[in-house]
């Protein structure tokens, strides 16, 4: 079950980090947010954390720092989702992702244990 979550998640933030960097609806979707200068920085993180993510499948602590990081980036997604007032549906992807990738970093503690 870790390792599809990790593929799945992996998979999940290149697309994702991709389209921060690379699409126009991206560029709306932070102007919204209030975070437009924030775009790139958020897109590039989170393809090196996709590519953490699937380094740590043979170096867990690639796989500990890249779930943390990610996690960490979620949690505030979730936040900024909660301020600018969208709704829990619009929020719940945020949270679902923090939750996977707080998951996945507890088990790469656990495999450097």
């Amino acid at each position: 079950m870790t390792t599809f979550l990790i593929w799945f998640s992996a998979l999940a933030f290149l697309g994702y980090g991709n389209s921060c960097v690379f699409t126009s609806h991206m560029v709306v979707e932070f102007d919204r947010y209030r975070l437009a200068r924030f775009r790139v920085i958020t897109g590039v993180l989170q393809i090196i954390g996709a590519a953490g993510l699937l380094a740590g499948l043979i170096y867990p602590l690639a796989g500990l720092l890249a779930s943390g990081g990610l996690a960490l980036q979620m949690l505030l997604g979730f936040g900024v989702r909660l301020k600018i007032r969208d709704s829990l549906l619009l929020a719940s992807p945020s949270f679902i992702f923090m939750s996977i990738n707080a998951y996945l970093c507890y088990e790469f503690v656990n495999a450097l244990s």
